[in-house]
């Protein structure tokens, strides 16, 4: 089955005065790697979010945001450093006296002063969400991930598409390389023994020998393997996109093994539109893995 590893998804949900805003996105990644950014009072299911991505998802960078509003917002405490103040106030007052500044510290001066004032939550809700804000959260997050899912799935149709033509392509161009390579071959085979037969027969020692030297030669050429891993090939790249789990890092593997092939039959093969039909093929293998990076 073929699912892009790109995706978003953006999710809000509200209950019991709990307001919870998730936003999904994934890009390729060799590996399933996460981030998640989301406030502090969240910190205890990290591991539970992380779970959650994993169940549904295998390979991507996926990056989580969520925002927290909480129906009862939690009390805050203001407290005022003195001993700060006081510093800082005599520092003026001596600038002062040498003509360096004028005026005395303005409330706007007072915020400005760095830990001149603490502001800090109190209770419970400075630490953990309350357990319905949590259960929501998980909620929220759970059907992002299914969106992101749905919509890399969607994304994946398109990316089938285009694969499905580019591989009927290749399959075409192999037919043809074979079919090239084949004639070439024989027409070599017909033109070696014309060649020996052509010869006066006291400059051929042995004929037999002579018949099998040019058997190995022709043989060189032969590229009957190269197209049968290659068909092979083809058939196990059917079958792993037709099935239900995720094949990105075995297409991936498929493509490496076809080049590798491609090459070999373009070192070995017989024929003037051979080169041709190789460089032909090879740019083809080489869109293929450009888009079979995209591949979950």
């Amino acid at each position: 089955m073929i699912r892009s590893m790109t995706g978003f998804a953006s999710i809000s949900r509200e209950e019991a005065g709990h307001k919870v805003g998730v936003t999904a996105k994934s890009v390729n990644h060799r590996f399933l790697d996460m981030a998640i950014k989301a406030p502090a009072s969240l910190g205890g299911i990290d591991g539970t979010l992380r779970s959650l991505v994993q169940q549904r998802l295998t390979r991507g960078r996926v990056e989580i945001s969520i925002s927290l509003e909480l129906a009862a917002a939690p009390a805050y405490t203001v407290t005022i450093n003195e001993d700060v103040l006081r510093q800082v106030s005599a520092a003026v007052d001596e600038a002062r006296e040498h003509g360096l500044v004028t005026g005395g510290l303005t409330v706007s001066d007072l915020l400005r002063i760095p830990q001149a004032l603490t502001i800090s939550t109190e209770g419970p809700s400075a630490q953990t969400a309350p357990e319905p804000a949590l259960r929501l959260v998980e909620q929220t997050v759970g059907e992002a991930i299914d969106a992101l899912a749905i919509m890399r799935g969607t994304e994946g149709g398109f990316l089938q598409r285009d694969l499905d033509q580019r591989v009927r392509a290749l399959i075409h161009l192999v037919d043809l390389i074979e079919k090239e390579a084949r004639a070439a071959q024989a027409g070599l085979e017909a033109r070696l023994r014309g060649r020996l037969a052509e010869l006066p027969s006291d400059l051929v020692a042995d004929a037999a020998a002579a018949s099998q030297e040019i058997v190995r030669f022709i043989a060189r050429s032969d590229i009957d393997e190269e197209m049968t891993r290659l068909r092979g090939h083809f058939a196990h790249w059917t079958a792993l996109v037709d099935g239900d789990e995720p094949c990105g890092r075995k297409l991936d593997f498929l493509v490496q093994e076809m080049n590798r092939e491609v090459n070999t039959v373009g070192s070995k093969a017989e024929g003037t539109r051979v080169p041709e039909l190789v460089v032909t093929a090879k740019a083809e293998l080489e869109r293929v893995k450009e888009q079979v990076q995209n591949v979950e």
